[in-house]
This record gives C-alpha cells, structure tokens and sequence, in this order.
C-alpha cells in the first residue's frame, strides 16, 4: 500500500482559542500558533478560524514520489485536479472543500505502553491476585498516541467516495448500508468515514490510547471540567471492535478517545461487510443521543456553508 499514515487534520473554528483549551485539556502538546501534537505522532491537528466548524484539511503519508503520481493519474481519471509539487500532491474534494495532500514521509512509530499490559481477573481464570487492578494506581494524564481517524459528512456520497477510494486510493474496509464508508490509508481498520449527510460537517476526530482504561479515566477527567463536554459513551463499536468516549469540543465538533481498533496487516484476509441497524453505531453501551447522528447545529453550519470563506 502506498498511503501508510493519517498524518495531520487542520479543524476549523469559529473561536481557535476555546477550541485550544479543550484539546490540550484533552491530552494533545501545544506547539503554538493553533498546532498540536500526539505523544508519537508529532505534529496531526491545526486549529484555523472559520465561521463554522469544518474539515479544513487532512494530510495523508505515502511511500514515494511515484505514489505521488500515480494518485495524480488516478484523481484525473475520476474528473478530479490535483497538483504535484516536490514531495506533496495537493487536491480539494470538490463536495465537502477538504484539502487533500499526500506526502512522502516516513510512517509514524508507535511504542508500547510503558505501563505493563493489563491482566484481567475472569471466572476460572485468576490472573491476578492479592492486588489491585493495576491502572487504578496511574496518575499521569491520559495523552493520546496518535491520530486515529476523522468522520465527514457529504451531501453528494457518491463523488467523495470517487475522490477518496478511487482517486486518493483509500481502501474500503466496511460499509453501513445506505450511509457510508469506512476507509483505511493504514493497518488500522478505519482513518476516513465519509457519510451521507444534508449538509457538509466534520463530525469528529478520533485519538488513540493505550487500553480502556485510558478511554475511561481520559474522559471522565474532562467531564469533571465541564459535564457538558459529555456526547456519548463508554461503549465499544461493533465497526472497527473499538472501546469509544465522545467529548464535545467548544465548536461543537466530537473528539473521541479509542483503544483496541481492528488491524488488517493483509488486505486478502479482510472482507468488507456491510451494516445496518444497531450494529452500524455500536456493540454495547449507552444508546446514541440523537444529536450524535444529527448534531444540533447542523441548521447553523448549513447557513455558514453560504457565508464568505466558510
């Protein structure tokens, strides 16, 4: 595969500055200027001021220039322009307005946790004994490792998907029926979903941590500062197997700390299916509050998709 790595979203916000709060409340380095790092990623969000909240831009990593230009030939094909320039090939989905760049740059190493792995007790099976669960004695912040993924709502599937799958050459790893897909530049399961929605709107952005634990104990530090950051879980997706918590971010779009995504090493051994129902959203958990599947400001962004520079 020559996309390797999500390396980079740059969000838009009405007020950078609120949004800046959050996400270093949320575990992400700030390197100044509205950028942000992941503890192994390096540099994977920007924060730029927009009327509404959107997807400004995403960047993906490949393996050399000739990835460069066969995704060149490959968006012409699909009606799609692009331009490649050194070691960047820049082109704007043409629906939604994201800017998309691939860049030849070395994958992202992620290290094992430092912590030991957890052992969990289960009946006729006590692993652990005369002690307390391990990750209740961590104190350390939750930071994210790296960027997961990234959830964009489309108003014409159809020619995203064309964008993204066919020219981009994203790989579909599983589909909801009628809604969308999810898409992988990298081992993990997922690093795109782009659904079918009434207007366009970056729906959330997705932080990998080490194990649940970190999903919980990250979420719950946020809530303590503000339990209206609170949108939905703790649950685990049916899609993709992950442990999911969605926060709320000042502009309204979710951040959703995860652990334990399916990885397809071999692409052979992988077969897409296709969703409906309950298991389109989640295996267990809460159900989904209804502004997660239509946000609550969906009336406010369609306005600001008319307004100068929005």
């Amino acid at each position: 595969m020559g996309l390797h790595t999500l390396r980079k979203i740059v969000l838009g916000a009405p007020n950078v500055e609120e949004a800046a709060g959050f996400y270093t409340e949320f575990g992400l380095t700030p390197l100044g200027e509205g950028r942000f790092a992941s503890a192994d990623g390096g540099e994977q969000l920007q924060l730029v001021t927009r009327p509404t909240r959107r997807l400004v831009a995403v960047t993906i990593g490949v393996d050399d220039r000739d990835d460069l230009l066969r995704a060149q030939a490959d968006l012409a094909r699909q009606g799609f322009d692009s331009t490649v320039e050194g070691k960047r090939l820049t082109a704007v989905e043409p629906v939604t307005g994201v800017t998309t760049r691939l860049e030849v740059e070395a994958p992202i190493t992620v290290a094992p946790p430092e912590q030991p792995a957890v052992e969990y007790n289960a009946p006729g099976r006590i692993i652990r004994t005369n002690a307390r669960a391990l990750p209740l004695d961590r104190k350390d912040d939750v930071r994210p490792r790296k960027l997961g993924h990234v959830v964009l709502g489309s108003t014409d599937l159809e020619t995203s998907m064309r964008f993204f799958r066919d020219g981009i050459g994203f790989k579909v790893s599983d589909m909801i029926q009628g809604r969308g897909s999810f898409m992988r530049c990298s081992t993990d399961h997922h690093n795109l979903l782009v659904q079918n929605t009434p207007v366009n709107f970056v729906h959330h952005s997705s932080w990998q941590v080490d194990d649940v634990d970190e999903v919980g104990r990250g979420a719950s530090r946020l809530l303590e500062a503000d339990p209206n950051r609170h949108v939905w879980g703790l649950g685990r997706h049916h899609i993709g197997s992950n442990f999911f918590w969605y926060l709320r971010d000042p502009s309204g779009t979710f951040a959703e700390y995860y652990s334990d995504l399916d990885t397809i090493l071999e692409d052979q051994l992988w077969s897409p299916e296709v969703f409906e129902g309950k298991l389109a959203r989640y295996n267990w958990g809460p159900p989904p509050p209804p502004s997660f599947i239509r946000p609550d400001d969906l009336a406010e962004i369609m306005a600001g998709a008319h307004t100068p520079g929005g």
